[in-house]
């Protein structure tokens, strides 16, 4: 797993010129590039490092809202706040590509302009990188982490959105009216070693506790084998 900066797919875009010339001037303006790597600061938008064929160069720290997908303007053109929903978590990132949902429909929910369908490129995530350092993030609350699904939106722009403000739909196995999904954020955490008595300290079997009370060949459970060791 990658600490700051993670390779993602490469994926050809247009970014907006302005956003190269630190939003000053080249407005209306596109270049060329392909995405590289994308940059995880906690309480920052994503930052995407971009290769520009025409210069020859690198160019990164550039938000989801730098691209585009065809060189011109959305005629919906949603805003930063309305293409990553939220702030990144932590410095630890990865990218996934989330392969059997991968060519299904998506549709999200945006803050400001409702349903807007996508189509998926790949997932990114945070988690905690450093053991040893304070986690004040939120990364690894499980009422609080988000995962960044990375999309492509039918208005030509791209966007990082959680799963919950999102659906997805297959063909196939999707009806033709989906459900309302009613569900609560889950606020537990989920472990199995803690919290009960079982414990294996005193014995060097290899197959611990595993033929006391049952018959080796079916496994049922054998009376006579229950005080066995």
């Amino acid at each position: 797993m990658s600490h700051l900066i993670c390779n993602i797919p490469n994926q050809k875009v247009w970014v907006r010129r302005e956003y190269l010339r630190d939003l000053e001037d080249g407005h209306g303006q596109f270049v060329e590039g392909h995405w590289v790597t994308a940059k995880s600061i906690p309480g920052r938008a994503f930052y995407f490092e971009t290769f520009l064929p025409e210069y020859g160069a690198l160019f990164d720290k550039l938000p989801i809202s730098a691209f585009v997908a065809s060189p011109e303007i959305p005629s919906l053109d949603m805003a930063l706040p309305d293409l990553q929903f939220w702030n990144c978590m932590d410095y630890g990132i990865t990218c996934i590509q989330k392969q059997f949902i991968g060519s299904m429909d998506y549709e999200v929910w945006t803050k400001s302009h409702g349903r807007v369908k996508g189509s998926y490129i790949a997932t990114l995530d945070n988690y905690h990188i450093h053991a040893d350092e304070i986690d004040y993030s939120t990364a690894e609350q499980p009422d609080e982490h988000k995962s960044f699904n990375l999309l492509e939106l039918e208005n030509g722009q791209f966007a990082l959105y959680p799963n919950n403000r999102m659906r997805v739909y297959d063909n196939s196995l999707t009806p033709k009216e989906p459900k309302q999904p009613d569900f609560k954020v889950s606020t537990e955490y989920y472990q199995v070693e803690n919290g009960n008595e079982y414990r294996l300290g005193d014995t060097e079997e290899y197959y611990y506790d595993l033929y006391a009370d049952r018959d080796y060949i079916t496994g049922k459970k054998n009376p006579e084998k229950k005080n066995a060791t």
